[in-house]
C-alpha cells in the first residue's frame, strides 16, 4: 500500500515503480514555494516537480530558459521545506547541464547537497544520455522528459505536440529505451499523442508521467498555476482547470483597495490597544527633538 497523507515519512522513490507495476496512478504537481509545497504535501500527492516553469509562472519571463541555478535553488529550498512525503525532484535549468557531464554532475549534487531534492529533471535524450548516465553514476536519481521540451521549444517550432508522424514517434520511443538504459527512474511524456504515449509506456519498464500524453501513462502531472487558474498568459490544450483561484485573488484585493479607500479598513477589532495610564502618559509627554547625526 502506498503511505498516505497521514502516515509519516518520506514516500521512497522505489514505491513509484511498484505503484505502477500494481496499475496504482502517480500524481504528480509543480510547485515552486513553501505553501504550495506544504499543501501539495497535505493533498497526499506522491511527487513534486520544481519546474523552471517557474521561469515563466512566478518570473514572469515568456519561456522557461531564463531560469537560473540560484533561482531555482532557492525554489527548491522553499518547496522542501513544506514538503515531507512527496519525492521532491529539481529542474535542471537551461545551460546547467547542456556544457558537459561535469556541469551536469556539479548543479545535481547542488540540487541534493543545498536544496534538498531527491532526484533531478533534464530534457531530451542525444547528449543528455551521456548527463543522465552521469548523474546517476554520482548517485543521483534522473528522471528523464521527453515530447515537448519547454527548453528547446525554438528548435521544435514552438511549444507544439510531439510525435505525431510515424518516423517522430519511432525516434521517440527510442529515445525512451535509451533514457531508461542511461539509468533513468522515471520519465516526463509531455504533449504526445496518447496512442505512442501507450506504447512508450508499455514498452518501458520505468513509470511515465503524462502532461497532455493520454490516460495510459503510469501518472500525471499539471503546473500548479495552470491548475488553480493562477497564470492567464498561455492555456495549453491539456490544462484542466480545478480553481480559478486568480480571480477570487483579483476580487479580494480590489476588495481591500476599496475598503482602504473608503476608510472601512482598518477598524478597531484590526488594531493594538495599551494600556490607559500608558497612553496618557504618552500624550502628555514634550514632543522630542529629531536626532541629529553626530
Amino acid at each position: 500500500m502506498t503511505t498516505t497523507p497521514e502516515s509519516n515519512g518520506k514516500l521512497p522513490l522505489t514505491e513509484l515503480g511498484e505503484m505502477a507495476a500494481r496499475g496504482e496512478r502517480i500524481v504528480m504537481i509543480t510547485a515552486y514555494d513553501y505553501p504550495s509545497g506544504r499543501l501539495a504535501d497535505a493533498a497526499g500527492v506522491d511527487m513534486i516537480l520544481v519546474g523552471d516553469s517557474a521561469a515563466m509562472t512566478v518570473l514572469g519571463h515568456s519561456s522557461t530558459v531564463p531560469a537560473t541555478m540560484d533561482e531555482m535553488l532557492m525554489l527548491t529550498r522553499a518547496v522542501t521545506r513544506g514538503a515531507e512525503r512527496p519525492v521532491i525532484a529539481a529542474d535542471l535549468p537551461f545551460g546547467s547541464y547542456q556544457v558537459s557531464d561535469e556541469d551536469a554532475v556539479r548543479n545535481s549534487i547542488r540540487f541534493v547537497k543545498d536544496g534538498g531534492a531527491d532526484t533531478v529533471k533534464l530534457e531530451g535524450a542525444g547528449p543528455s544520455l551521456s548527463r543522465a548516465a552521469a548523474i546517476v553514476g554520482a548517485g543521483i536519481p534522473v528522471m528523464g522528459h521527453l515530447g515537448l521540451t519547454p527548453q528547446s521549444a525554438t528548435m521544435l517550432g514552438g511549444f507544439k505536440a510531439q510525435g505525431k508522424t510515424a518516423d517522430k514517434a519511432r525516434r521517440l520511443l527510442e529515445d525512451a529505451l535509451a533514457l531508461e538504459a542511461a539509468g533513468c527512474f522515471s520519465l516526463v511524456l509531455e504533449a504526445v499523442p496518447a496512442p505512442v504515449a501507450e506504447r512508450v509506456t508499455a514498452e518501458l519498464a520505468i513509470p511515465t508521467i503524462g502532461i497532455g500524453s493520454g490516460a495510459a501513462c503510469d501518472g500525471q502531472v499539471l503546473v500548479l498555476h495552470d491548475l488553480l487558474g493562477l497564470y492567464g498568459a498561455f492555456s495549453p490544450r491539456f490544462t484542466k482547470r480545478y480553481a480559478e483561484i486568480g480571480t477570487e485573488i483579483q476580487a479580494a484585493l480590489e476588495r481591500f483597495a476599496g475598503e482602504v479607500r473608503s476608510g472601512a479598513f482598518p477598524t478597531e477589532e484590526h488594531t493594538y490597544a495599551m494600556p490607559a495610564e500608558e497612553l496618557e502618559a504618552f500624550l502628555s509627554s514634550p514632543t522630542p527633538r529629531a536626532r541629529t547625526e553626530t
